[in-house]
């Protein structure tokens, strides 16, 4: 295969872009708390300051099952099954930070995304050392230090900034990366 025929690549984030973390807090903040809240009231809001409970999400990020539970996103499926035909896509998550985090979400991907090879799957510490074309993230922290091209898929965390090209769903991904291909 000559170089010009190789395809462009796409990092992926898992939580928050490919999994609806912000669902399973909302839902356990309301089994755990009693209080039901919606993605409105999150809107602007960081991690640590979304709900009044201090320090939940980190709990439940911490709790068995938090991760390997989560809704898909809507259209996620037939996003990453479009593009993989147009680009190489890999699925990268920091998987470091909380101790169930690697093999829920191994478990997780092999169950909502099982056309996705082991070979396509990213778990790291940080994001920085991504060397793909392309990075679809819902974090500053992992936007800001990439070397290619962004797309800052909407969250509630994010809605303040404006930095990088925003998809607000799966829609607009493709939408974005196929005037890309």
């Amino acid at each position: 295969m000559n170089i010009s025929s190789k395809k462009k690549t796409i990092a992926v984030d898992m939580d928050g872009v490919l999994a609806d973390v912000e669902a399973q807090f909302l839902s356990w903040y309301e089994r755990d708390y009693g209080v039901k809240m919606t993605k409105d009231q999150l809107s602007g809001l960081t991690e640590d300051t979304a709900f009044p409970e201090k320090g939940a999400i980190h709990r439940f990020a911490r709790t068995a099952g938090f991760f390997s539970t989560l809704p898909v996103m809507e259209g996620a499926v037939e996003a990453i099954k479009s593009l993989s035909e147009k680009f190489e896509v890999y699925i990268v998550s920091a998987a470091m930070e909380f101790p169930l985090s690697l093999s829920e979400k191994l478990k997780w991907l092999n169950t909502n995304f099982p056309f996705i090879s082991w070979k396509n799957i990213i778990f790291c510490g940080d994001k920085s050392i991504i060397n793909t074309d392309y990075m679809v993230d819902d974090h500053l922290k992992n936007l800001d230090n990439f070397k290619g091209k962004t797309i800052m898929f909407h969250a509630f965390h994010n809605v303040s900034y404006h930095h990088h090209t925003r998809a607000n769903n799966w829609k607009e991904v493709v939408a974005l990366l196929e005037k890309e291909a």
